[in-house]
Order: C-alpha cells, then structure tokens, then sequence
C-alpha cells in the first residue's frame, strides 16, 4: 500500500518561518519552526535580509521533511506570506539588490502625506480598496528605486524583477523560471485594480514604479509554478495554492461566506470578513481586498489591522523587563482583576485601522502609586482587544450587521485570558480551533484544492468544528463600555500634534 499524498504547506511570517506536512485528511504529519531576525537601521524602518529569509524557508523544509515518521510524496505546494513586504532581484542571478522593506515599515510616511495632500486617496481606494499609508507595497518599492544609487535605471532596463515575499519565493523554488503572485498578495500592493483584476498602468505612473517590475498575477488555486532544485522536494513538483497570511487564515478558517469574520493574533492582529464576490468600498477607513481567487471566481474582504498585538507582549519581555517570557503574560495580567484604570496604547508604529495615524506614538495613562507589573501586563491585554473592538465597530458600520461570533487564531490566541477579555470587550462570543496554525492550514488547503486533490470549497466540517474552544462574554454592558470610553479618550492623545495656543 502506497504512503499517502502530502501538501507541504509553507508559511513565511514576519518573525519566523512554519513548515506543515499535511495528510489527505488535514492531519499534521510533520512540522518545523525557525526564527527569522529584523533589522532596525532608523527610527520607523524595519528590514529583512532577503537571502536569510530564504534561507529560513529551505531549512524549515529540511527539517519538516526530516521528522516525517515514514516516507511519503508530496504531492503539492502550498504558500502563504507576510503581505506588503517588497524585495527587489536581479532577474539574471536572482540575488536581492537592497534589504526586503518590511510592512511595518514608515519611511514612506512624508511620501504618502504628499499623496493625501495632493487629493489622490479617494481615486486610490476606488481603484484598490486601500488607503495611503506607507503600510502598502508601492511607496516602498519607488523608495527603493529613488533612494538606492543606479536601481532605477536598472529597473527601466529591464534588469530587476520586483515582488512582495510570496513572488520572491516562488522565483526561488522555481530556479528562477518564474515571476508570480496570486490576486490576494497583488491587492496589497496598491498597485492593481480590484475590479479589473490586473495591474494598473494608472497606478504605476503615479508611484513611478516601471510595469516591467511586476510578476504575472496568477490564481490563490491552481497551477503557478513547478519546483525546481529544492533539496529534499522532487523537481516539476507544483506550486499550486497561495495567498497573503491573512486571507489564508480566512480561507484556512472556513470563512467561506458572506458575513464570516476572524481574528488572527499575530505581530500585528488583522481581522477580515467575508464579503462575497463584489468588493465593498469602506466609508470607516477600513480596507476593501481580494480574499482568493480559485475555481473561476474571486471572493473579496473587508479588512483592519493593528499594527501592534503580539509584539506588544515581546516589549513587556526585552524592552520593560516585566516578565522572562512571553508566555508569562497571562498568569501575571490574571493576578489582578481589572488594569485599575491603566491604558496602554501601543501606538509604536502608528495606528493602523481605523484611525490610519502614521503620526501616532504609544502612551500609557492611568499610572498611580498602586499601579504594579500586573496592572500593565492587565492593561497590554485589554489593549490587544480594545484595538479589535475599533476595527468590528467601523466593520459592523460598512457591512451594516452585527457581528455574531469572532473566530481567531494565531500565536497570541492561545492565551486563554485575552481571549476572555476579547469576548467581554466585544460582546460576542469568541470561537478558538483546536488548529490554531489556521495561516498555513489555508495555504495548505488552497494547494490541495488547485492540485485536484479536494474538491472547492474544500473545507471540512469537522475541521471547523471540531475542537472548538468557545469563550461567552461575561463584562456587563455598563463596564464594557466604561472600559472603552477611556480606550477612546486615550487614543485621542497619540497624536504629537498641539492645538495652537489661545492669544491673550
């Protein structure tokens, strides 16, 4: 009897590389981890090393394979990514030319206030569902080219390939044969039409990047490219699901109708709805997204992100000291019962949806005497949430219902009190996967389906259901939103900007 089928599924995120083997029935087979580092060279930049972060991929799949328990073929690739990330290659010997720009990124920041100025946001977000900050892909790769000596000639010349980090890769694990991105990943650029499904000639002469940089622009199911030298994997093996982190977390999730939401706990936290096969333009400053395009037809989403959730944790552990490990946070924030009035707004990057305040800088109010290291790990946690509660509140807005139940995942979402306090600040029920890997799960999924290999949608029942860990708001209606007036009112003071002072 032959060993069954395996998708390797291939999750490249901002802090570290994930490898699942999955079995016909979605059964994780084999895993690996490895850490990827990033720079800080100034206030606001955040870099990769391209080849490091290649590196990360090739050795989790060497080690993945390894601890397989008995040998078996795999079948199909699938792969998922930190999205809005840009690298830059020469298309000759596929070496990076500059550092990989990384989303959080906000040396673009004058460059997108000159854009806002200049009134172009409105045609922007008609075209692409987006805003201007410098979150999004195309200011990124202009500075690239404007900032780095002799990269734009070499771009006119035809001499560079530009793609965000699932194009990088696939260009890798192809040998070099092929430059692509699936819909999801090209709808983060700001660079491609959402209704036109293609790249935008209007769009590129606005942020002066040449057309010729662009990858073809292929489906998140089905074919997109073969493998082609990769230790450990069999040549003409296909690449044949892909999708940015977040959409496949939706996809891996189940949210395959109209209306259904998650969460996922990362880095940043990033929640996305369904909205079905017509995009909806948001009036809250929310961002409107291809979700995947697979089986003839694209599904599109309705998104928000904070660009600070996990990592606000990672600040409590290297940069207050307050705990040795980031898996402490939850005993020591359930030492206390409430943050006694103690607000954290990690604004370390700007705020992200819905306020889109590049500007903005982290505060902590509320301090007392009595406020100890609990009340702050306390108060870090309601703050994960409170985020979240900003960007359900602007979504309810735009989608015109109520949410009903929030799905979630991601590292983070493992953490029984945030969750607890999730639902309490919602005020819905919020529903946790026994599979919380649900990122690298969808991309998974989508290769199995564009491999033949499952039928569309492709989601199990069982897999959405089973497992299930359910927490019921418990916060009265009074507290809750106590809770969130004073988040509302510190908010408002992130801004470094002064009201001018009142003439005598």
């Amino acid at each position: 009897m032959s060993a069954p089928a395996l998708v390797a599924a291939i999750d490249q995120g901002t802090t570290g590389t994930t490898v699942l083997l999955l079995d016909p029935q979605e059964n994780v087979v084999a895993r690996a981890y490895r850490e990827l580092a990033q720079s800080y060279p100034a206030p606001g930049w955040v870099e990769h090393d391209p080849e490091a972060l290649w590196r990360s991929v090739t050795l989790t799949l060497r080690e993945a394979l390894a601890a397989l328990p008995h040998p078996a073929a795999v079948a199909a690739v699938g792969l998922t990514n930190q999205r809005e990330t840009v690298v830059l290659w020469d298309r000759h010997t596929g070496a990076p030319v500059a550092p990989a720009i990384v989303w959080q990124d906000r040396r673009t920041s004058d460059a997108c206030g000159r854009l806002r100025d200049a009134g172009y946001e409105g045609r922007l977000q008609a075209l692409t569902g987006l805003l201007i900050d410098p979150y999004f892909s195309a200011t990124k790769v202009a500075w690239l080219l404007d900032e780095t000596p002799g990269l734009r000639a070499r771009a006119e010349a035809g001499e560079l390939a530009f793609g965000t980090i699932d194009s990088y890769l696939v260009w890798k694990l192809s040998g070099g044969r092929s430059h692509v991105t699936d819909m999801s990943n090209a709808a983060r650029t700001q660079l491609f039409d959402i209704h036109r499904l293609a790249w935008s000639e209007e769009l590129c002469q606005l942020f002066g990047v040449p057309l010729t940089l662009l990858p073809r622009s292929g489906p998140s199911a089905g074919w997109l490219a073969h493998l082609e030298g990769v230790e450990g994997l069999d040549d003409g093996i296909a690449i044949t699901g892909m999708a940015g982190d977040q959409q496949a977390a939706l996809f891996g999730q189940g949210c395959v109708n109209p209306g259904d939401a998650k969460c996922t706990f990362g880095t940043g936290s990033f929640l996305l709805m369904n909205v079905g096969d017509s995009p909806v333009v948001s009036q809250q400053r929310l961002l409107t997204t291809v979700a995947w395009s697979a089986a003839g037809h694209t599904q599109y989403a309705m998104e928000g992100g904070a660009f600070v959730c996990g990592a606000l944790v990672q600040w409590l552990r290297d940069g207050l000291g307050l705990i040795d490990r980031a898996a402490e946070v939850e005993a020591l924030a359930a030492s206390v019962p409430d943050s006694a009035g103690v607000t954290i707004v990690p604004a370390f990057t700007g705020l992200g949806a819905p306020h889109w305040k590049p500007e903005a800088r982290g505060t902590i109010g509320g301090l007392t005497r009595g406020t100890h290291r609990g009340h702050l790990a306390r108060a870090a946690l309601e703050a994960m949430a409170l985020q979240n509660v900003d960007i359900v509140r602007a979504m309810e807005a735009d989608a015109g219902r109520k949410l009903t139940v929030l799905r979630v995942d991601g590292g983070a979402s493992s953490n029984d009190l945030l969750m607890q306090i999730q639902a309490d600040l919602l005020g819905v029920p919020i529903e946790r996967p026994a599979m919380l890997e649900s990122t690298a799960l969808g991309a998974g999924r989508l290769a199995a389906v564009g491999a033949g290999l499952r039928p569309w949608p492709g989601v199990p029942e069982d897999k959405i259901t089973g497992g299930l860990t359910r927490f019921s708001p418990r916060l009265s209606e009074r507290d809750r939103l106590s809770v969130y007036e004073r988040w509302q009112d510190a908010v408002s003071r992130t801004t470094t900007e002064r009201a001018p002072r009142a003439t005598p």
